[in-house]
């Protein structure tokens, strides 16, 4: 592997991370939600990763901002994670687009457009944007990691996985990057590596529902059923916690239906942490 893999996989154009739904969706259920699979992961957005109790709202206010002056590329960017937000995908990429068109050497507007083309599917073409968000001489770990889910969703696993590694060089023992490394185990079938990263991802933020949901998933498919129930139900409310189990088992039953139809690849973005 290269030190810096992303030089590798210029390939044409995966622009941001986004893969699978949100990055993986990528993976099991988390991150972002994108219409694309049950298994998810994170593209690493971190202004997603706090969603806001009323997003329409939050878009409607962007939307008279980003209006107002189409040029910031700040604007642009926070219009666009709301367009997200609110499912709006198409219109996201288009928004962020422009705004990479205005600001070709913006670094940060270029990551945000590769996520908006992950999360809208485009991951070929978001894999391109997303190389050209960092270099080799300062490589951006998030960027990184949404590279790898990008790449879990094209079913590049092998290759996915030495972005993972290059991340957690930068930051050992991040649990975003494991989550998301698990998840990719998880997509080719190799559930005890999979339940291996989760755990480690689980152990060091024990609170995040996305991580908690991943490993969950996992214990499920390997007929683990009354521990992936407890570690959902874990310091949840009565009523939260039996929506979680209903969420897992329909999870679950997806997953056994897809294997059952030889299904490659897995469920919805919503595990991916940001």
């Amino acid at each position: 592997m290269s030190r810096y893999p992303f030089k590798q996989g210029r390939v044409a154009r995966l622009v941001v991370i986004a893969a699978s739904s949100a990055a993986l969706a990528l993976g099991l259920c988390g991150c972002q939600t994108t219409a694309s699979s049950d298994i998810t992961g994170a593209l690493g957005d971190k202004a997603e990763a706090s969603p806001s109790a009323d997003p329409r709202r939050d878009l409607d206010a962007y939307r008279e901002r980003y209006r107002a002056n189409p040029k910031d590329p700040a604007l642009a960017l926070q219009y666009g994670r709301a367009l997200r937000a609110n499912g709006e995908r198409s219109q996201a990429v288009a928004v962020l687009e422009q705004a990479s068109i205005a600001n070709p050497k913006n670094k940060v507007v270029l990551a945000g457009y590769g996520r908006a083309l992950a999360d809208n599917g485009n991951f070929q073409q978001a894999l391109d944007v997303l190389s050209q968000a960092h270099t080799p001489e300062d490589p951006d770990w998030r960027i990184l990691s949404a590279q790898g889910a990008v790449l879990d969703q094209l079913g590049r696993y092998d290759e996915a996985r030495q972005y993972y590694a290059a991340a957690l060089k930068i930051v050992p023992d991040e649990p975003s990057v494991l989550s998301n490394l698990g998840l990719s185990y998880v997509l080719s079938k190799d559930l005890p590596k999979a339940e291996e990263a989760l755990r480690r991802a689980h152990g060091l933020q024990e609170r995040d529902p996305r991580v908690r949901m991943n490993l969950a998933v996992v214990l499920g498919l390997e007929g683990r059923a009354a521990e992936a129930e407890g570690i959902v139900k874990a310091e949840l409310p009565p009523e939260e916690a039996t929506a979680k189990v209903a969420e897992l088992k329909r999870l679950l039953a997806r997953k056994e239906a897809s294997s059952e139809r030889g299904a490659g690849r897995s469920p919805e973005a919503a595990t991916r942490p940001n």
